[in-house]
């Protein structure tokens, strides 16, 4: 009875471990610079006494001073300020990413391209084309490529399992490079949930700080504390679904243009395997 070998797992090359520290890197570095950052603009800023009456922040802001009015949001404000430059942040670095896997040429032109280099068997030139392509959608095509050059000269197997080593190398060869591309989409899903949640957080306090102001006030209220709590509630609900709302436009973009190149890497790896197919005498369904 034949023994079979175990399964072999493909393993990370050189460029996806770099890639996935860089990713990682990025990510470290990039959550406390943006909380520093949100800190300085909030205070230098945005508290700058030029905003304000008498040159003084903790009097009402100038008339029509958006900084000013920004700052009377509170504590709240630099949080979702560092939030807002997160989602930018991340935004610019996830379309750097994906627009690298795309590779140099455009992806229909390129599955076009490999499909006629197969359809006239020129394997060597298709896996010019990959070479010269790049990105993750060339290195899942060139590995099924290589796979399949290595399956027409190995006779120890049935046409069967050469076509299913092809397919499986495919698949091994997809699932490390999508975690690459999927990499702090993550973090932007987050920001986009909880965004709106801490300016909530804010609008609550400023209205406890208002209701407040009514209450200790009597019967002539405390117009600064008034406005000031109302100023509060609604600058961080603003910014609280300004966040949410570009981490939502961008995360739903990104996902379309993973599931793109997901889509070219199921249309070239079909190619591939119903020629190897085709030109073996094989049929699959």
């Amino acid at each position: 009875m034949e023994k079979k070998s175990a399964p072999a797992t493909a393993k990370p090359t050189p460029v996806q471990k770099k890639d996935g520290k860089a990713g990682s890197m990025f990510a470290s570095i990039v959550i406390p610079v943006a909380i520093i950052a949100a800190i300085l603009i909030y205070m230098f800023i945005l508290g700058n006494p030029a905003n304000f009456e008498g040159g003084d922040n903790a009097n009402h802001p100038l008339p029509g001073n958006y900084l000013g009015q920004v700052y009377k949001g509170g504590f709240i404000v630099p949080i979702l300020i560092s939030i807002v430059i997160l989602v930018v942040a991340f935004a610019i670095e996830r379309f750097l990413t994906i627009s690298k896997a795309k590779g140099s040429k455009g992806l229909e032109q390129f599955v076009r391209s490999v499909r006629q280099k197969l359809n006239v068997n020129d394997i060597n030139g298709a896996i010019a084309l990959c070479d010269q392509q790049k990105g993750s959608v060339a290195n899942v095509v060139k590995a099924g490529l290589l796979k399949y050059q290595e399956m027409h000269t190995d006779t120890s197997m049935t046409k069967d399992q050469r076509i299913l080593a092809i397919q499986k190398e495919i698949e091994e060869t997809t699932a490390l490079e999508l975690p690459m591309l999927e990499k702090n989409l993550v973090i932007i899903s987050t920001i986009a949930s909880i965004s709106t949640l801490v300016g909530l957080i804010g609008t609550v306090l400023g209205m406890i700080k208002a209701f407040a102001a009514l209450a200790t006030a009597g019967g002539a209220p405390d117009a600064t504390q008034l406005a000031n709590g109302i100023s509060e509630a609604l600058i961080n609900t603003a910014l609280g679904i300004t966040g949410s709302t570009i981490a939502i436009v961008a995360y739903n973009y990104f996902t379309s243009k993973i599931d793109e190149l997901t889509y070219s890497i199921d249309e070239a790896s079909f190619s591939i395997i119903q020629t190897y197919a085709a030109q073996h005498g094989e049929t699959r369904a």
